[in-house]
């Protein structure tokens, strides 16, 4: 059975036994807490089981590394909506130790492409319509210094509260630890 189909099989059952009830909250965040944390697997469950996180807690934007690329990006817009129309407090990125971003290297992905079916010429029309491919896929060298990076791209957002507090974190995907690389209550 393919993936898409055996989600679905599941999906009905799920509906028709009700089990979407447990799972009932509004749309606002109880915790008013906005996270930015990595995509990665391993994090899907225990990052909020580490956090004590309930569905209905926080406003959790995934996308790879944690890192907020463009302070007038999908990612910050998205931080933003969750402060001004969803009640969001305060803001954690959260990257994590062995991410996949730390070793990421654009020339691999590349080819990657390349072996899937993405052709030259579609790659020099990008270069050509001024798009850095290597630097669009960079990753960074220290998870430390990336989740800082993202908050003070939040931090200095033209449309961020300054007193909002953001906060900077890194996980160990091993054991769930937190190790605080920003306190937004100090800083």
């Amino acid at each position: 059975m393919r993936i898409m189909d055996e989600i679905l099989t599941y999906n009905k059952q799920f509906v028709e036994k009700k089990e979407y009830e447990s799972f009932a909250t509004n749309k606002f965040p109880d915790k008013r807490l906005v996270i930015i944390s990595c995509m990665d697997t391993r994090l899907v469950e225990l990052l909020p089981k580490a956090m004590d996180i309930r569905n209905g807690d926080v406003k959790i934007i995934k996308v790879a590394g944690a890192v907020i690329a463009h302070p007038f990006g999908s990612i910050m817009r998205s931080v933003l909506v969750a402060i001004y129309e969803l009640g969001a407090d305060e803001v954690c990125v959260i990257g994590h130790y062995d991410c996949g971003m730390a070793s990421l290297q654009a020339a691999s992905t590349i080819e990657k492409m390349k072996e899937r079916g993405i052709s030259e010429e579609k790659l020099d029309t990008l270069k050509y319509s001024g798009l850095d491919l290597e630097k669009f896929l960079r990753g960074f060298s220290s998870v430390e210094e990336s989740v800082k990076h993202s908050v003070d791209i939040i931090r200095n957002h033209p449309l961020m509260l300054p007193e909002l507090p953001v906060h900077g974190l890194v996980i160990d995907p091993k054991t769930g630890r937190l190790d605080v690389v920003v306190d937004g209550y100090e800083d």
